[in-house]
């Protein structure tokens, strides 16, 4: 096959993959460009005896993430819901507490009006910015300028509401409250459906997995592009000074097209040569946005023995010592090869990096015994991890996160297009961006943006809106009264304020009255 083509894909994750597709699909030639020695990007599906298949990176996938629901069906990838038929658990200053529903149960009242504030302050800020331009959200400005330590510390009045907010940043988006932009975070959550779906399993983002793995999606599409696509390519140099686009590979291997997409994590372009230089605000972008930092840790035991316990599997721990802040079941779906997934998220992934496997194992299985009250923890029969900070294609994982000031002086660029190079990856989605549905969302776009570019669609088609899957329904995310009306602890302090002033007010009228200090008319 000849080095020239129409589009050059740099990057073969699902992004870039979903990408190529399309310009395939729509005729044209397409070269994809992958740097390691396997497609699936932030998705890698690991199999061996012990495992069958366990996803090292990203798996999980649920109602509202319609196009990588679509992708999957057509590819012919099933999925299967994640356990949570018995109840979770919430570990929280040394106790276990079983529970069912998306959150933890609040039972100090005082904590439960923080706690239902938090959530309903979160959704409403939230509302208020626009997915595709939350530079132009109204406190854009103010919100972006704020880390979101600083503004759980205004919205949150208790100990516990704060420590579980810290907790669901740590969760989200692998890193930690005071690193991000609140303005950044807020749009995250927002553009994945709220706190609600964000976090549940059922009827959210963890809601269910690919049966044989996501890493199969990557897979497929690369066989369905028969040869196009060129794996340990690593792109040192994109030259667009000339009439066509020419891109240079570490290994001195060149490709030529009239287009180029590129598909990788922001960062990443600082491995890169561009000739002419990019624009100024684009060079600095990539400079200014950091991946987040996390290691998955799966162990595999002889049976699912917390079901016998009537635990689904799923911990949420919140303990400064604690490796692990967040546990699933990670059971295959016939109910062999039980497994928990736990998630060592940003600063405990740093604290603990220097720890062998072996040691890590160790404590979390002891972890596990703890919070699970159950000495089989301590037997496990195999350990998988992948620690995503060491991945020199990624950079970390899940996706890049945006610290204060830079989506308001940096964002209007993030998808624009720098000659012919253009953008895809899931931090340019606009929906569940660091999921792979963001990834598909964000492939698709720039493909069509290219077919917009060679007059084959129009402009208003560039960005499509996607059918719901009828095989995994959406149902919405409702709140009660109380959830709505309930005061926050400052609401009712104000409330009880006031009141005792009227009380003050009324005690001083009727003592001065009985004084005859009042003259009667």
């Amino acid at each position: 096959m000849s080095n020239k083509c129409d589009v050059i894909v740099i990057g073969g994750g699902i992004s870039g993959l979903s990408a190529a597709k399309l310009l395939v699909e729509s005729g044209l030639s397409v070269i994809v460009l992958e740097a390691r020695d396997r497609v699936g990007g932030r998705t890698f599906t690991a199999r061996n005896k012990h495992v069958k298949y366990v996803d090292l990176g990203g798996a999980y996938v649920g109602p509202t993430q319609n196009r990588i629901l679509r992708l999957a069906k057509e590819l012919g990838v099933e999925n299967y819901k994640v356990n949570e038929v018995q109840r979770l658990l919430h570990r929280v200053k040394g106790k276990s507490y079983p529970f069912k529903g998306p959150f933890p149960p609040m039972w100090n009242p005082v904590a439960y009006l923080d706690y239902n504030n938090l959530w309903r302050t979160l959704d409403n800020m939230g509302k208020e910015i626009p997915s595709d331009a939350p530079w132009t959200a109204p406190h854009a400005e103010e919100w972006d300028t704020m880390t979101m330590k600083e503004l759980l510390d205004k919205i949150c009045w208790t100990n516990a509401s704060k420590r579980f907010a810290t907790l669901f940043v740590n969760i989200n988006v692998t890193s930690e409250p005071h690193e991000v932009s609140a303005l950044w975070f807020l749009w995250y959550v927002k553009q994945c459906g709220g706190t609600t779906r964000i976090f549940s399993t059922t009827n959210g983002g963890q809601e269910r997995k690919f049966v044989g793995g996501s890493g199969q999606i990557s897979e497929r599409i690369m066989e369905r592009l028969e040869g196009r696509v060129k794996l340990q390519e690593p792109v040192v140099c994109i030259d667009q000074s000339g009439d066509s686009v020419v891109v240079e590979t570490v290994h001195h291997d060149v490709y030529e097209a009239k287009y180029v997409i590129s598909a990788i994590p922001p960062v990443l372009s600082l491995k890169i040569h561009f000739n002419p230089p990019l624009p100024p605000l684009r060079n600095q972008l990539i400079n200014r946005v950091p991946m987040g930092s996390v290691i998955k840790c799966m162990v595999y035991y002889k049976e699912p023995f917390w079901r016998k316990k009537d635990f689904c599997g799923t911990m949420i721990i919140e303990d400064e010592e604690a490796e692990i802040g967040l546990t699933l079941d990670d059971t295959k779906p016939d109910g062999s090869v039980a497994a928990i997934i736990g998630f060592i998220l940003a600063r405990k992934s740093r604290r603990l990096a220097h720890l062998t496997k072996e040691e890590r194992q160790r404590r979390i299985c002891a972890l596990y015994a703890k919070v699970l009250g159950a000495e089989e923890a301590l037997h496990p029969v195999h350990y998988e991890e992948k620690n995503w900070c060491e991945e020199q294609y990624s950079g970390g994982c899940y996706t890049a996160y945006f610290p204060p000031g830079i989506m308001t002086q940096y964002g209007r660029v993030l998808r624009q297009p720098v000659g012919r190079i253009y953008f895809a990856g899931t931090e340019t989605a606009t929906q569940w961006s660091g999921y792979m549905e963001g990834a598909v969302q964000a492939g698709e776009r720039a493909a069509r943006e290219i077919l917009c570019s060679l007059g084959r669609i129009s402009e208003s088609e560039i960005w499509k809106t996607e059918p719901p899957s009828m095989d995994v329904p959406a149902l919405p995310i409702t709140t009660t009264f109380w959830e709505r009306n309930l005061p926050s602890i400052q609401g009712l302090l104000r409330f009880a304020g006031f009141s005792a002033l009227l009380s003050s007010a009324a005690a001083i009228s009727l003592f001065t009255y009985r004084k005859g200090l009042i003259l009667q008319k």
